[in-house]
Formats: C-alpha cells, sequence, structure tokens
C-alpha cells in the first residue's frame, strides 16, 4: 500500500502515535513489514490514517486513531507485537 499525501484527520479529538525507527544498510524486510502493518491497521476499528518519512537512517511513523482503547488494541495486535520485534 502506498502513502499519498497528509492524512485527512476529523475535528478533534483524536490521538496520534508517533514511532521513530533506526534503520540498518539493507531493508532486511522493513519495506514489506512496514507495508504490510499499514495494510493492517487499515482495518483495526478506531484508525484514521498514517503519514510515515523515511531516508537512510531515519525513519518516523504517525499514526492517527479515534481513540485510547483503539491504540492499546493495535498496540496488544499479535501481528503488529511480530513486526516490533
Amino acid at each position: 500500500m502506498k502513502l499519498s499525501g497528509i492524512t485527512k484527520t476529523p475535528a478533534p479529538p483524536y490521538y496520534a502515535v508517533i514511532f521513530a525507527s533506526q534503520r540498518t544498510l539493507g531493508d532486511k524486510g522493513y519495506g514489506k513489514m512496514a507495508e504490510t502493518m499499514v495494510e493492517l491497521a487499515f482495518q483495526q476499528k478506531g484508525f484514521l490514517g498514517v503519514e510515515s518519512a523515511r531516508d537512510e537512517g531515519l525513519g518516523i511513523t504517525v499514526s492517527y486513531w479515534e481513540s485510547l482503547e483503539a491504540i492499546k488494541s493495535w498496540k496488544e495486535h499479535s501481528l503488529h507485537k511480530v513486526a516490533q520485534e
């Protein structure tokens, strides 16, 4: 799934989760896993959208959620836990 532009969020309140990563040499499957996580996130209740920026060494991703409960559910999702490792 290709990300395109700035996420359209509803009027507040909503929540943002910011994830930063330090990349190593070589992709090592990171790109595919990131794509899979975005596709999976879009299926989660309360997910509003995502924005991501990367260069050769640093990645920053911001995901938007309707509630703290939705964030907690995403954090505990079994495939998301695998990706975090």
